[in-house]
């Protein structure tokens, strides 16, 4: 039994015709959206590469813009058919070629649901690269006279004012490295020298952030400094008191500002697979219910469509015994080709009479 089997007639196949031609232009500027979405993406992506350990993050806007533009291509050329399929002279070149672009178009529908599925699922992968990326981009914040990492303080500053965030996973960050750089510490200082010797790699280790670590909408002037020094401040307890420092760690903020964006973008693309499925099976339908027309020289007869030949139990199983007999078939002249080689190793026993 054929699956959602419909009759039609020639009012109802043009206005399917009609119809399809329609949404597929309608996917054509999907696609374009999908497009722009993988594009902007990756813009924003690469805004801030510096701190982010691998290229890994990119395969979610590389997707999208590949996913855009094969949607522009295959919704651009199922139009030009269904605008053809009005004509049945000029539909007649394109009877060859339909099946093999439904299973085509099946792949691409697939593809369009794993890349939705991607946009959901990268958060994980996401999150070590920034934490890995942040830990690096803040050990390199001092060296602004060592090329190719003098714009790291510009951006870890920027990025911390932009997100409203301080260090890796929290202020605390700071504490644990040296980012201020030799070139500004007097070394002829009793404090600098003991901070220095203190410390097992040497580094001048300091209970402070930068100045980019400041909430502006404090009353309180900054506390950048000797954070953890009550007795350094006038009515200040650090374990109660607010401090006027932004609390949450940038890894959270651009984590969360990205997941964010890659959710709504894999919700988007997952309404664009909706469209695309029922424009593959629309563009199906018209492609069967054409096929049975009893008399192609009468085109106002009546005919019917369907989306699978068999039910879909058939379908699955007819599909499995293909993929025995392809399999069993290779497996046969595998074996052809090894009794070839055996035969042909073999060398002739030769009798010499004296």
């Amino acid at each position: 039994m054929a699956l959602l089997k419909v009759k039609f007639n020639q009012k109802k196949r043009v206005k399917l015709a009609q119809g399809l031609w329609l949404m597929n232009w309608f996917s054509v500027l999907a696609g374009i959206l999908v497009f722009s979405m993988g594009l902007f993406l990756k813009i924003e992506l690469r805004k801030r590469s510096e701190v982010m350990d691998n290229s890994e993050s990119h395969f979610v806007p590389n997707s999208l813009i590949l996913m855009g533009i094969l949607s522009c291509a295959f919704n651009g050329f199922a139009g030009k058919i269904c605008y053809d399929s009005l004509d049945p002279a000029k539909f007649a070149k394109w009877k060859p070629l339909l099946k093999p672009y439904l299973a085509l178009c099946l792949f691409f529908n697939i593809l369009i649901f794993f890349v939705a599925l991607i946009c959901f699922l990268m958060r994980g992968s996401l999150e070590s690269t920034l934490a890995q990326g942040l830990k690096n981009g803040m050990k390199f914040y001092r060296d602004t006279d060592t090329p190719g990492r003098c714009f790291m303080k510009k951006t870890i500053d920027m990025l911390q004012i932009e997100f409203k965030c301080c260090g890796n996973n929290g202020f605390k960050d700071w504490f644990e490295i040296q980012w201020i750089s030799n070139r500004y510490l007097d070394f002829s200082s009793k404090e600098v020298k003991d901070r220095i010797k203190s410390n097992v790699d040497g580094r001048y280790l300091v209970d402070g952030v930068p100045f980019s670590c400041c909430n502006p909408s404090s009353p309180r002037p900054c506390i950048q400094y000797q954070v953890t020094n009550n007795s350094a401040h006038y009515s200040y307890d650090y374990q109660t008191e607010e401090l006027n420092l932004w609390r949450r760690g940038c890894r959270e903020a651009l984590l969360h500002y990205y997941s964010s964006m890659m959710s709504s973008m894999g919700a988007v693309v997952l309404l664009v697979w909706l469209f695309e499925m029922s424009v593959t099976v629309g563009l199906r339908l018209l492609h069967t219910s054409l096929e049975s027309i009893a008399n192609p020289e009468d085109p106002e007869c009546e005919s019917e469509g369907w989306v699978l030949e068999n039910s879909l139990k058939d379908t699955l199983k007819s599909a499995l015994e293909s993929l025995k007999k392809i399999g069993k078939f290779n497996q046969v002249e595998a074996d052809a080709e090894g009794a070839e080689g055996e035969e042909g190793g073999k060398t002739p026993a030769i009798t010499t009479v004296s």
